[in-house]
Formats: C-alpha cells, structure tokens, sequence
C-alpha cells in the first residue's frame, strides 16, 4: 500500500482508476495543507530556544534526499573543529531495531552483567548506522526533540546538536536551517501529501539558509530548479553535492573493503528497501555493473529471516552469486544470520561530497 500512494503521488499510475484516485487524495492534500499551515503559525508562538547551537538538515519532500550522509560529513566537520556535537534522531520505525545502552558512551567500555541483564532500546535504522559509523559523537534518538537537546546537553555537554529530519520541527528555534533536495526529483508534482510528495507548502523554503542539491551526478538538469530556489529565498546559498561509492563490504565484515572494479562486468542482484531505489541502482549501474535483477521494498522495510532466504533463493534462480544492498537495509539485516548457501551479500556505504560552494 505505501509503494502503491507512493507511486500516484508521483503520477506513475495511469488510467481512469488512478485519476479517479488522484482526485480523492487532491482533496485529502488540501486538508493537509491546511493543517500544516495551522501548526506552523501556532507553533511560532511557543518555539523553544536552546542554550546551545541548533543545526537543522531536514527536506521537504517525502522519500529519500540523501539527508543521513550529509548528517555525518557535518558531524564530522564540527569534530574536526574541535565542536563538541551530538546528533538528535527521531529513529523512524525504531522498534525494527534493537540496541544495545551497555554500548552508549556513559556506560563505559566493559559491562560486568551477564547478556541477559543488559537493557535495550530500540531505534531506526538510519540512528543504528549513525551510531556505529559515528562511534565517539553521541547519537540520541527521541521522537521529542526538545528532550533529546535536553538530555545532549545535559549528559555530553555538548555545545551543538544536529536535528536529523528537523525542517518539520516548527517549535525548535534554529541557528542554521539546511534543506536537502533531491536534484533529480526536487518536489515531485509540487502538490502536497498524499496527492504530491510535498511535506509542507513550498513557500516553507523562504525559512531556509542553505539548500544542498543532492545526487547531481544522477540527475540530468537541475538548473531550473536552481533559479527557482533562487526566486523563492534569494539570500539563501546553494551548494551542489554528489552522492559516491568507494567500496563495499561484505555483511557483518565493514573492516574488509573491496573494491567496485573488481566487480566491473559481473551480474549482480540488488535489493533495498530506501526512499529513492532508482538512485541506488544508478550508482551500482555508473560502475559497469551489471543488474540482472533489483528488489525493492518500502522504505525502512523490516526484514524478516524468510524474506532473506526468498531474496538468495530468487538471486540462485538467476545464477547470480553476488548481492548489493545499501548501508541503511544492513542495518536492518542484524540477527537475521541468513545461510548464506554460496552467495555473498555486499553492503554499499555511500558518502556525500560537496561539489560546488563546499568552502562558503
């Protein structure tokens, strides 16, 4: 169902039924927009000012932008710079994952209770990737960002936090607003959900002060998107940026990198369950990479044990013995120990780089 509304917000339905549904969900948008314009105007009244610097990366689009690898080359720039940062996540469909608190920093290193003792919590895929991408920054998942400040603050005293996913977040006052847009697909039909991919009304973007276009390397034309951002928010940068590959690893084994040439030429089976399949599958296809079969699911899918031996015994049925699978799904492949039965399951981590305006 979520691919099938995903699909006609993004007018790849045709024909009478689809048109007839279209109309119905057009309908539904206005009363959306309505309702996310009311929350904006009240929560201006009430937004809660941080003792410390708020840095925001969020979009306004539903689906993949490419926001949790620009989350951590800014993380890692504050780092750099002697910034003493935490990363605050709402974790989305965080109960798929389970994670360890012994592992959390003001626990320490060594925990002297037996595995049964030790507390869990759960978090989303993209928290867990941060999280052990990221180890010396703190990661918080909460859904309530005012509390996770709060408790950045008070447990790491820290003196900036990153909002992943805060553009929506209307009651936090911010010291720096950054909008990921996706170059290829910048607002989809410019309607709102779920008629459109819109999370809020475009005019939101005059709040923004940097707009990082993402995925420029993908994507054919983004010029016009461009001037129009310039148009909307004139005193806002725009800074371009490449999604890149430079290796992959085999699952469960991210200290062994291989490199994508080696796999230039060979047939490989893809599967992913992220907001923008179609840019994974480019970025496979621009290292001469042949797909002889890709898999979606929805976004954060869950991944169950017989999902995984479906997946190898369709890759089998091809004669293909190496699959590719994106960093957030691996996340979400942990305890599942899937028999492998002669086939290797690689994990593609993907980096972004600024291309244009990186030093302003």
């Amino acid at each position: 169902m979520p691919n099938y509304l995903y699909n006609l917000a993004t007018d790849k339905h045709k024909g009478l039924k689809a048109s007839l549904i279209k109309f119905f969900l057009f309908l539904l948008s206005l009363i959306y927009g309505l309702v996310i314009r009311l929350l904006i105007f009240v929560s201006g009244f009430r937004a809660y000012k941080a003792p410390i610097k708020v840095i925001s990366v969020g979009n306004i689009t539903w689906g993949g932008t490419g926001k949790t690898p620009l989350v951590e080359l800014i993380a890692g720039y504050l780092k750099s710079k002697g910034k003493k940062a935490a990363i605050i996540s709402r974790g989305y469909k965080r109960k798929t994952i389970r994670y360890p608190l012994a592992r959390r920093p003001w626990f320490g290193l060594l925990w002297p209770k037996p595995l049964s003792a030790i507390r869990f919590e759960f978090i989303g895929d993209e928290a867990y990737m941060l999280r052990e991408k990221m180890k010396d920054i703190p990661v918080i998942v909460d859904a309530n960002r005012r509390r996770g400040i709060e408790s950045a603050v008070k447990e790491y005293a820290v003196d900036t936090v990153i909002l992943d996913d805060g553009f929506q977040q209307w009651k936090i006052k911010k010291d720096l607003e950054i909008v990921v847009i996706d170059a290829g697909n910048p607002f989809g039909n410019r309607n709102m959900i779920p008629r459109g991919i819109l999370r809020q009304p475009l005019a939101a973007l005059k709040q923004a002060d940097i707009f990082i276009l993402t995925k420029t390397n993908l994507a054919s034309d983004f010029e016009k998107t461009k001037i129009y951002l310039t148009v909307i928010n004139p005193l806002a940068l725009i800074a371009e940026s490449i999604h890149e590959a430079k290796g992959a690893y085999e699952l469960n084994k991210n200290n062994q990198f291989l490199s994508l040439d080696s796999l230039k030429g060979k047939t490989v089976v893809l599967f992913s369950g992220i907001g923008d399949p179609d840019s994974f599958e480019k970025l496979i296809a621009h290292f001469g990479i042949n797909i002889g079969l890709s898999l979606r699911f929805s976004d954060h899918y869950a991944y169950s044990q017989k999902d995984i031996e479906n997946i190898i015994l369709k890759s089998k049925n091809k004669g293909i013995d190496i699959l590719i699978t994106t960093e957030k799904d691996a996340a979400r492949l942990c305890g599942l120990m899937p028999a492998l039965c002669g086939v290797r399951i690689l994990v593609l981590p993907i980096s972004l780089k600024i291309t244009k305006n990186e030093e302003r």
